[in-house]
């Protein structure tokens, strides 16, 4: 339900507010426009084509990797760009807003777009196009995802300045990569930023249950001791969602106003009820001392940030 809410927000910003007024955006949908505009044929063809093409190539050089929410992303985008291109827009393009001011309608269609990919990723979909590139680049060569995504954008963008030769086009289309890969951080960042607390309190037990009934967290003891006074403490230690975090300060004040509470704010943090670890193993290398000794056979590990799959 959210990737295809995810995926229908995406569809209207890029529609009414970067394609219309012409501006080259990343990945596979800059591509296609790039092409659509090149040789005057409808976006919804060279899109779905190269889509579908890299879509098949993935699935027999990367596996099933790529889930069946990239083959529902897919086949939901292939669908509804051909009808919005030939029935939708026809219809309504009276209504489409900021037709006289193609600088406001490239930020807010950028922020937009940013939010639905962010919506996709966080469900840990993906829109197909570019990420599917990048992935086979990285595959076999020692780039990573992330700059070979920025690569493909360069590439598309330097592209559309031999169609229009704008100066304005040339900004605007870079700065539509900047927002929207922006956006999309932020977006990330802020649905999954957690937080670390640390409590001390005589009531330990009594907290630890308020906690673990109040926001379904887990609570962990440390066993401590005061410097000065050499009494031992017990420690709670709390991993929550920042939204969760009115919840714990309530509960600590109503069990124990005299409680000594410090929160933190802690990145990527993976286990039950966080985020998945997404570990792709590569082949064993063989590496050698400097002193030409051969050293035991390593196995290097690579982690993909949802933040980096750009559709």
């Amino acid at each position: 339900m959210f990737i295809t809410l995810g995926l229908l927000i995406y569809l209207v910003s890029y529609f009414c507010f970067i394609y219309y007024h012409k501006i080259t955006s990343g990945g596979l949908a800059g591509i296609a426009s790039v092409i659509s505009w090149g040789f005057d044929i409808p976006f919804s063809v060279p899109y779905n084509a190269i889509n579908f093409t890299l879509l098949l190539v993935a699935i027999k050089v990367l596996g099933w990797r790529f889930s069946l929410k990239t083959v529902y992303s897919v086949a939901f985008l292939g669908l509804s760009t051909t009808s919005i291109e030939q029935y939708i827009l026809p219809a309504y393009h009276d209504m489409i807003p900021l037709q006289d001011n193609p600088a406001l309608a490239m930020i807010i269609g950028s922020i937009m777009i940013g939010i639905s990919l962010g919506i996709v990723f966080s469900m840990n979909g993906s829109t197909g196009g570019t990420d599917i590139v990048a992935a086979i680049i990285n595959k076999y060569r020692q780039v990573s995802i992330g700059r070979a995504l920025i690569y493909i954008d360069v590439i598309t963008i330097t592209a559309s300045w031999f169609i229009f030769k704008s100066p304005d086009k040339l900004v605007f289309s870079m700065l539509q990569v900047l927002i929207t890969n922006s956006s999309v951080d932020y977006y990330l960042n802020g649905s999954r930023q957690s937080m670390q607390f640390f409590i001390i309190t005589r009531k330990h037990q009594e907290m630890a249950n308020a906690i673990l009934k109040g926001v379904n967290r887990g609570v962990t003891f440390l066993n401590g001791e005061g410097a000065y006074s050499h009494q031992e403490v017990k420690v709670l230690m709390v991993i929550a969602k920042k939204t969760e975090s009115i919840n714990i300060f309530r509960i600590v004040k109503d069990v124990d106003p005299n409680a000594f509470i410090t929160q933190t704010l802690v990145r990527g943090v993976y286990g039950q009820g966080f985020d998945v670890i997404k570990v792709n193993k590569k082949k064993k290398i063989q590496t050698q001392a400097p002193d030409g000794v051969a050293l035991k056979e390593s196995e290097m590990e690579t982690v993909n940030h949802p933040s980096e799959l750009k559709g």
